[in-house]
């Protein structure tokens, strides 16, 4: 049931499309580079559809805000790894979603599976399909993010669908 939501809710732009260029880190779409409470996740959700389809990318849905310190320390983390930030967003569109008191998206969310805490991540088909949900805790050694987990998740989750 919590499958269908995200699916339904985001049908409307589900044609196929011809591969486009990714864009380059600079280029990024604003709902990929920060966390905004006044962002409407249903419209930048079928963006990110729309996106995907177009590069043969899937979708990461990033959930968080500007609250998270884990989120600041991913951001910093994915900032001082250039290889691991180029290679995530060459297998994936991230589409990061609020969480807040002012704006908590639980209409958006309720089509996922639960947090575990945050930031979480999803893991999207082009065409919307959930996948995978993903606690970034599992990202961690020694207490900090390790680009060699980082990495694995980008290559084990980040195959282009077919």
């Amino acid at each position: 049931m919590r499958l269908s939501l995200w699916v339904i809710c985001l049908s409307g732009s589900l044609l196929p499309g011809a591969q486009a260029e990714i864009p380059a880190a600079e280029e990024l779409p604003a709902y990929s580079v920060g966390y905004d409470p006044a962002r409407d996740p249903f419209s930048d959700g079928r963006d990110a559809l729309r996106l995907a389809r177009e590069t043969g990318r899937r979708v990461l849905v990033e959930v968080g805000g500007d609250w998270c310190s884990w989120c600041h320390v991913l951001d910093r983390f994915l900032n001082q790894h250039p290889a691991v930030r180029t290679k995530l967003h060459e297998k994936f569109v991230v589409l990061k979603v609020n969480v807040d008191e002012s704006n908590d998206n639980a209409e958006f969310l309720a089509g996922f599976p639960p947090t575990l805490g945050y930031p979480h991540m999803y893991v999207t088909a082009s065409d919307g399909t959930i996948l995978h949900s993903q606690d970034t805790a599992e990202f961690l050694h020694d207490g900090r993010y390790s680009a060699q987990r980082f990495l694995d998740f980008v290559y084990r989750w980040g195959e282009q669908d077919e």
